[in-house]
């Protein structure tokens, strides 16, 4: 079922109730540089196989670049998603955000939530993520920038380079915020050409030296494996998935 979040034709959505009691709550944040063109159908598959295996799943659609978003709208639309879940009567004692590419980066942000000031975007959750996965997820947004990751996405995301818009970096930056309260798991491939291993290489080097938990899992195979349901890249999201519903 969809359900609204905002006014927004973009601030929406689908809930998947698992069939027997549920394992928890999988918030699946598709990715696609935070660009207009792409959108929640990237997660459809992702959610029905999380069903299929026991989770609630939560696909989150939300403002994108050139569709309304851009900062602060995007990292506010997918707090404000996940605050929805507090009211549609749902056990939220576990709830993980899964998140693709610039959802891994949303999903991340979204589990240090809990500690940005009260005037900044996201702040004071209603619920509190449990853990995340991030499946080739942009995790540092400043070396991202200068390296040109998905040509000007970050910076139009941000509008500007860190120099220009430092204090939306230290917002917005996982690896900024790095180590999450909650376990994150990194799946990536060296493999990948759209999204640099080392992005995910960065932000677990630095959560576990600064004492997080934090784990780099690795798989062969390319950028989109992570949204196909029967992928190596899906399995070992999967395996992360189920560490964290011990």
């Amino acid at each position: 079922m969809r359900h609204s979040y905002g006014d927004d034709p973009d601030q929406w959505a689908e809930l998947s109730r698992a069939r027997a009691t549920p394992r928890g709550v999988a918030v699946v944040i598709h990715g696609g540089f935070w660009r207009a063109r792409y959108d929640a159908s990237l997660g459809e598959g992702l959610a029905r196989d999380l069903v299929d295996r026991g989770w609630n799943a939560f696909n989150v659609e939300y403002r994108r670049v050139g569709r309304g978003g851009g900062w602060p709208d995007t990292l506010s639309d997918v707090a404000d998603a996940i605050d929805a879940l507090a009211t549609l009567d749902l056990d939220l004692t576990r709830v993980v955000a899964i998140g693709h590419s610039a959802g891994g980066h949303l999903a991340t942000w979204a589990g240090g939530r809990a500690r940005l000031a009260p005037d900044q975007p996201g702040a004071s959750p209603r619920v509190v993520l449990t853990g995340v996965i991030a499946q080739a997820g942009v995790l540092d947004l400043r070396g991202g920038a200068r390296e040109g990751v998905g040509g000007t996405a970050i910076t139009d995301l941000l509008g500007g380079g860190p120099e220009e818009v430092p204090d939306r970096y230290a917002v917005a930056d996982p690896l900024s915020m790095a180590p999450l309260d909650v376990p994150v798991f990194c799946v990536h491939s060296r493999e990948d050409d759209a999204v640099p291993f080392s992005q995910s290489e960065t932000y677990v080097d630095a959560a576990r030296r600064r004492g997080g938990v934090a784990e780099l899992l690795e798989f062969h195979g390319g950028h989109m494996d992570h949204v196909d349901p029967t992928s190596g890249a899906w399995r070992r999201a999967l395996g992360a998935l189920e560490r964290l519903a011990e």
